[in-house]
């Protein structure tokens, strides 16, 4: 995940499953009210394959500069391909609003059978204005604007954080004081299954106290202490140019503050050392650190044992340097298929010759014993086998994501830079082997690539 906001192309990008997707070409400014080729089932027991979402938040949508666009790219047993995609805007048929000047509609996304139908749907967010989130349903034929709903939110999260089986969503609309900072945001947590009207079982609120000075930009979910019920940890601008985490545990009373790392870079849950409790992976992107508080019986453990890991790290490719912004970003999978999930980091800031922001994703190993460097690989555009070339400014590394694209049973990373070819945007898959990741198979898709608005359009700004 990354914390650039969408505000500087840190869109979004979400991961759903899918079989494949022919689409037709998409005009390069998408005009009001155009269809979005329908994909094939989506389904939440998955046919193998996961797909990646991915925001265009500054695309000309209707004549309107900024308005956004998401493009899902589906997996396969070949992985990406610009052939299998579906394009939503507010342009969509179905879809509520219409495309706004600098909404940049496409962020904090969240996906899953919100309804309990057995099919994935998807919730768009957006970052500025008036406007509501987005339920876009799935369905038999996949994912599709009729019928699509609004939300009373900016942003989303799902997760099952009852315990009892069936998604929930947690709700956040930003608010705003004079100037850019925070205040007003508002958050709550929908009990599912919601009707196909958006209508929840129960509503609560969410920490209304602390969430009123934040603004929420990306989060993660995982089960940090076993007990069934997924926790929740928020990545947020929290005013005067300051990013924090927010950590909350779920119990049979809903969601609670608790105390995680307090960084301010990218967010990510998973299980790094294979005890069976999901551990937090928080960036510290202006110190150039990642930590790691692991997970336990109990919850997260005590500060004194979160483990910090940069590029002085043993093992750990590279030098750290001012503004390398290490830890802007951050992912979770199980790359090598041993069953412990390894993180893939993101410095869009590194500067290794070709000029400030080129950019370098690393990649760490999870163990028995946790996250180490041993093993550690590093990855650029001038890395063998990866399309492309090195850029100031292109930011490799802006947004990262590790999921299983061709259903091999190994995590591939997906690798964002948002700034590339002029802040067009494109995103990179390496595929993920019993050895790590390899580049004998890299793709590189942009929305010239998928037959969409494509110039400035920061594609890959964000990816989950």
């Amino acid at each position: 995940m990354s914390v650039f906001s969408l505000r500087s192309y840190a869109g979004w990008a979400v991961p759903l499953t899918a079989g494949l997707l022919a689409l037709g070409a998409v005009p390069s400014d998408l005009t009001p009210r155009a269809e979005a080729a329908a994909s094939a089932p989506v389904r939440d027991d998955f046919d193998g394959y996961q797909d990646l979402a991915v925001g265009a938040p500054r695309a000309t949508v209707g004549g309107q500069r900024g308005a956004g666009y998401a493009a899902v790219l589906h997996g396969g047993p070949h992985g990406l391909s610009a052939d299998r995609r579906t394009v939503i805007s507010r342009a969509t048929t179905g879809v509520p609003g219409s495309p706004v000047k600098n909404e940049e509609f496409g962020a904090q996304p969240a996906k899953g059978d919100l309804n309990g139908d057995g099919y994935a749907d998807l919730v768009i967010g957006f970052v500025s204005g008036t406007g509501d989130a987005v339920i876009v349903w799935g369905g038999p034929r996949g994912l599709s604007g009729s019928g699509s709903v609004a939300l009373p939110a900016t942003g989303t999260q799902t997760g099952d954080f009852d315990g009892d089986g069936k998604l929930d969503l947690a709700l956040f609309r930003t608010g705003r004081a004079p100037g850019d900072d925070p205040f007003g945001t508002t958050g709550s947590v929908w009990t599912g299954p919601l009707t196909r009207t958006g209508t929840p079982v129960r509503k609560a609120p969410l920490d209304p106290e602390r969430l009123r000075y934040v603004d929420v930009k990306d989060g993660a979910v995982g089960d940090v202490n076993g007990d069934g019920r997924d926790d929740l940890a928020l990545h947020a601008y929290c005013g005067e140019g300051v990013y924090c985490t927010k950590f909350y545990t779920a119990s049979a009373t809903g969601l609670t503050p608790a105390t995680a790392p307090a960084g301010d870079g990218g967010v990510a849950l998973g299980d790094v050392n294979g005890d069976g409790y999901d551990d937090v992976v928080v960036g510290f992107r202006y110190d150039e650190r990642i930590e790691v508080a692991y997970g336990s019986a109990a919850g997260v453990t005590p500060s004194g044992t979160w483990k910090p890991y940069s590029q002085d790290t043993p093992g750990v490719p590279g030098t750290p340097e001012p503004q390398d912004a290490f830890g802007s970003a951050v992912a979770v999978g199980d790359i090598t298929g041993d069953g412990i999930d390894d993180v893939a980091v993101g410095a869009p800031g590194e500067e290794f010759g070709h000029g400030a922001a080129a950019g370098v994703v690393d990649i760490l190993r999870g163990s028995r014993t946790g996250l180490t460097g041993s093993g550690a690989q590093a990855f650029t555009q001038n890395t063998a086998g990866i399309p492309g070339t090195a850029e100031p400014g292109g930011t490799f590394g802006s947004a990262v994501r590790l999921l299983d694209i061709n259903g091999n049973g190994h995590a591939d990373l997906s690798a964002a830079a948002v700034g590339e070819d002029n802040d067009n945007g494109a995103v990179w898959e390496l595929r993920g082997r019993p050895t790590g990741i390899v580049t004998d198979a890299a793709l590189v898709l942009g929305g010239r690539a998928i037959g969409a608005p494509y110039a400035r359009v920061g594609f890959g700004a964000e990816m989950e």
